[in-house]
């Protein structure tokens, strides 16, 4: 039989972690919301400077709404036992991310496209990779606590997102200070090793999860 003192730490227990589990979701909620948001910013500015860069963020915003979808499934799910498709997911959404980054820069290039300088694209990049570097780490950290591998392996999608807005930044940038337009659409495959490594990462982690 147990004892007043051992329910009490179960309960505490359960509580704490029922607290772990309401700041994962909002967390995700805020990057749903960043990312929505970001979405119809960053498409703003792409068409008015003709930017495959940008076009490629937001596709990249884009696959952040559906991974923080996809861990906010999970982490409601009563039975808990999707982690292995959650992480899968998140996987081949890195693949479509790699697979058009590379496919619309050489598009460009090929093209010979010459996208025009964005101040709207430059400070929304500056204030989303401050943004996600954030997310990230309280979804890392909560991850860990809840020894949840879903949540853990979003953070690192979160990280990913803070990466592109850098690299594309970057490129952005030097088309509006020094007017190199290829800076702008090669900016974008910085993202595909990480796309390419953590899609592996994903689909490995998947199948470690216990059916």
């Amino acid at each position: 039989m147990n004892s007043p003192h051992t329910a009490n730490i179960r309960a505490a227990t359960n509580q704490s972690r029922a607290s772990l589990l309401r700041r994962g979701l909002n967390l995700e909620y805020l990057t749903l919301g960043w990312n929505v948001v970001g979405v119809i910013v960053v498409v703003i500015a792409a068409l008015h400077a003709s930017s495959v860069a940008l076009a490629g963020f937001g596709i990249d915003s884009l696959i952040e709404i559906f991974a923080s979808m996809v861990v906010i499934w999970q982490l409601t799910e009563s039975k808990g036992h999707n982690e292995k498709l959650a992480l899968r997911l998140i996987g081949a959404a890195f693949l479509a991310l790699a697979a058009y980054v590379v496919v619309q820069t050489a598009y460009i290039l090929i093209a010979g496209g010459r996208p025009t300088p964005s101040v709207l694209g430059i400070v929304w990049l500056a204030v989303t990779v401050l943004a996600m570097l954030l997310l990230a780490w309280g979804k890392k950290v909560t991850g860990r606590k809840l020894d949840n591998p879903v949540l853990i392996a979003e953070s690192r999608v979160t990280v990913i997102d803070a990466y592109l807005a850098g690299a594309v930044l970057v490129g952005v940038a030097l088309n509006a200070l020094l007017g190199w337009w290829w800076a702008d659409p090669l900016s974008g495959l910085v993202i595909v090793y990480y796309a390419i490594t953590e899609a592996v990462a994903h689909w490995r982690e998947g199948s470690d999860v216990a059916s």
